[in-house]
């Protein structure tokens, strides 16, 4: 698989793999995606996610912050310094902890976005329409490599 392991939007269904420790917000968001077109997969744990990453090609990923064991913050950070193409597929951070980072220190982190909870649908798909049509450059590296 080449570097461009992910694919761009052009208004047809993506793949989403959405992250979240609790099982109410993983329905719920799916139910959005569904209704939307779109294929979701769940992981319940960071560990879960890289997991996931590792085997299957993502459009999107819609990653929680505060989980218990391994952060969204770390997940990304894993993402982003390993080697394969998985590094690139874009990642949207959400969180109800607005207070504590601004949408520039996420993308900072190597997010492509930000999304508060609770989650309005239009800002949601809104924000994956422009993360799944946007290359991502890995953090640390140049554009060529």
């Amino acid at each position: 698989m080449s570097d461009q392991g992910w694919r761009p939007f052009a208004g047809s269904s993506l793949t989403i793999l959405h992250t979240d420790d609790d099982p109410m917000n993983l329905r719920v968001v799916r139910e959005i995606l569904t209704a939307f077109g779109h294929t979701s997969r769940q992981a319940l744990s960071g560990r879960e996610a890289l997991d996931h990453l590792g085997r299957e090609a993502f459009d999107v990923v819609l990653m929680d912050i505060h989980m218990p064991a391994m952060s969204g913050i770390e997940v990304v950070r894993r993402l982003r310094a390993s080697v394969g193409p998985e590094r690139l597929v874009p990642v949207i951070a959400l969180t109800a902890d607005v207070l504590s980072r601004t949408r520039a220190e996420y993308l900072a982190l190597g997010f492509n976005d930000f999304v508060s909870k609770p989650i309005l649908v239009s800002r949601l798909i809104q924000s994956i329409a422009r993360a799944a049509s946007t290359p991502v450059r890995p953090i640390g590296r140049t554009a060529t490599g």
